[in-house]
């Protein structure tokens, strides 16, 4: 393992008058061969964090950050390089409370692997030594792809409830997973996520949205979410979507109930509209309770998932898009809508048109994890193409006419942004009308409408 690591913390090691090691994630990666693309490295020693940030410094190391109740350092080389150092330390926890109540500094590996979460996790790398140290099993865990807690799954479960994300996260990344005690002790403590705060909720669940781009691990996201659903901790979490378990849909498109297509439209759907994708049809379950079908599904799904971003505290940006796509989803479900219509949906959603595009194929695959191209995109592709052809518009920068000259000729100021979206929408259909003239003739007419 040593010549994966960077020379300068193999020089810093050596210098050291005490043992320098490597541990976690950096351990786990190099046994497992899962190597991520930009690594970072924990590393920890039997000493206070102030003898190893002098030392580290003499060697290039830039102080980042120091928490001395926790005995961290943060820091950085020159070359990009991210290391986070730590002294061997036990802690105690106050039940679900994130943050460890006591901490009490030792010069035991034993001590300071029993307070990590996972024995993949507790395998050490003394550097000087060039020798690994496996206090928990730890090795022999990340040879079987298995999760096993580092103490009674009760306990690890019980310290903190953010390890029960974690452990999603990490099955969805590395495609381990959990032993039948590990499982059973997050179930009995899924609870302890309400515990938690909103924002390390969310920090943790866009990581596992994207869970299989980390190590490459094919549907990984599905895994983790799977996870997540197996343990409670969904339910939790987002209760609005869990209500589809069990949920039975027309058999002639679903395969699946209403929970299982969310989570397998995760599935198929790229990384960048995944929240959209978990969400698209979180509004079945009150539909369902409220009338008795899923109609009009799409609008009450963009509002509830309005609710539910602001509860995780979403960026606002995402949960715009999200909320856009959520309401669109069902646009043209079964490609009856005419090509007027599309054409001016295309242009007044053409920020998202190719993310609704993605959701909507998502959608079609989760139904009967059919990866054919779905009809309505074959349709939406073909109109598309044209558009382009025929140098339809798609911004108010290709249009014709500006802002000014419709204020020239005698446009109130306070409609000309209106009036502008409307001229932009009937090129949309007739890219012909994209003239001057012609504009400016169908601008008189509808800025009495606007």
């Amino acid at each position: 393992m040593i010549e994966t690591l960077p020379k300068k913390l193999v020089e810093l090691a050596k210098a050291c008058p005490f043992p320098l090691y490597v541990v976690g994630g950096t351990c786990r990666e190099y046994l497992s061969s899962m190597f991520p693309l930009k690594p970072d490295y924990d590393i920890c020693a039997p000493v206070p964090p102030e003898t190893f940030a002098a030392k580290a410094e003499e060697f290039g190391f830039a102080k980042c950050a120091v928490y001395k109740n926790t005995g961290t350092v943060k820091m950085q080389t020159d070359d990009g390089g991210d290391y986070e150092f730590t002294s061997f330390r036990s802690d105690k926890y106050v039940r679900g409370v994130h943050k460890p109540a006591n901490i009490y500094f030792t010069e035991d590996i034993n001590l300071d692997a029993r307070r990590r979460d996972f024995t993949c996790n507790a395998v050490y790398y003394d550097i000087k030594e060039q020798k690994f140290i496996d206090p928990l099993g730890g090795i022999g865990d990340i040879q079987r792809k298995v999760l096993r807690t580092v103490a009674p799954a009760e306990k690890v479960f019980g310290e903190d409830g953010l390890r029960l994300l974690r452990l999603a996260r990490m099955c969805g990344a590395t495609g381990f997973r959990p032993d039948e005690e590990c499982m059973e002790g997050a179930r009995h403590n899924c609870r302890l996520i309400r515990d938690i705060s909103a924002e390390r909720i969310y920090d943790e669940f866009r990581y596992i949205l994207r869970a299989d781009g980390i190590y490459g691990v094919k549907y990984g996201q599905y895994a983790a979410l799977c996870i997540m659903r197996d343990t409670g901790v969904l339910g939790m979490i987002l209760p609005e979507l869990s209500l589809g378990a069990g949920m039975t849909q027309r058999q002639d498109f679903h395969m699946y109930d209403v929970l299982e297509h969310s989570l397998r439209c995760v599935m198929y759907a790229p990384d960048d509209i995944r929240l959209a994708a978990l969400l698209h049809d979180v509004g079945k379950p009150y539909c369902k309770v409220l009338t008795g079908s899923y109609h009009g599904h799409e609008k009450e799904g963009a509002r509830i998932a309005r609710e539910i971003c602001a509860r995780l505290k979403v960026p606002k940006k995402l949960t715009e898009e999200t909320v856009r796509l959520i309401e669109l989803h069902m646009y043209d479900v079964d490609c009856k809508a005419r090509e007027s219509k599309i054409r001016r949906m295309i242009v007044s959603n053409r920020d998202i048109f190719f993310k609704l595009v993605a959701l909507k194929q998502a959608d079609y695959s989760a139904c009967r994890d059919d990866l054919s191209e779905a009809p309505v995109i074959t349709k939406w592709r073909e109109i598309y193409g044209n558009m382009v052809a025929e140098k339809v518009p798609f911004n108010l920068r290709e249009l014709k006419i500006k802002g000014d000259e419709l204020i020239a000729a005698g446009i109130p100021r306070d409609k000309c942004g209106k009036v502008l979206d409307r001229l932009l929408l009937e090129c949309a259909a007739f890219p012909q009308l994209n003239e001057r003239n012609k504009l400016m003739i169908i601008a008189k007419r509808v800025v009495r409408d606007v």
